[in-house]
């Protein structure tokens, strides 16, 4: 058994903050949602193993919810390949307004961890061996 996807919620209309949180901070690549889903609003996004974007390692969709609520506790954790990878991207989310909480850094053996929230207060753990 795999992993397929990670879904969160936004409010209608905050698609354009979702792409900034995931797209423009993290990397990750915005992928068109099968036609019969596309009505429903939202967005999903893919994180790649290799430049040629054949091996999806991450997929998050971002769905619209109505009544919208962010995920405060429960989260996604996202693996990057190194430390230096970690703070990389904590430093394009920081020079785009999204704080990182470093309080968690070491309390998870093996790996240092910082946390964010997404453009909708969802969390979203960082993590690298």
């Amino acid at each position: 058994m795999r992993l397929h996807h990670v879904q969160l919620s936004c409010p209608p209309g905050g698609e354009d903050a979702a792409r900034r949180f995931w797209r423009d901070g993290l990397g990750l690549t915005e992928v068109p949602k099968p036609t019969d889903l596309a009505g429903r609003g939202g967005c999903w996004f893919r994180g790649y193993a290799d430049s040629g974007g054949e091996a999806a390692t991450v997929e998050v969709h971002v769905g619209v919810e109505e009544d919208f609520r962010p995920a405060r506790r429960a989260h996604p954790a996202l693996l990057l390949d190194d430390v230096a990878a970690l703070e990389s991207v904590v430093d394009r989310l920081g020079d785009l307004g999204f704080e990182a909480d470093w309080a968690e850094r070491h309390t998870f053996p093996g790996f240092e961890r910082a946390h964010v929230r997404d453009a909708h207060g969802n969390r979203v753990e960082l993590l690298a061996p």
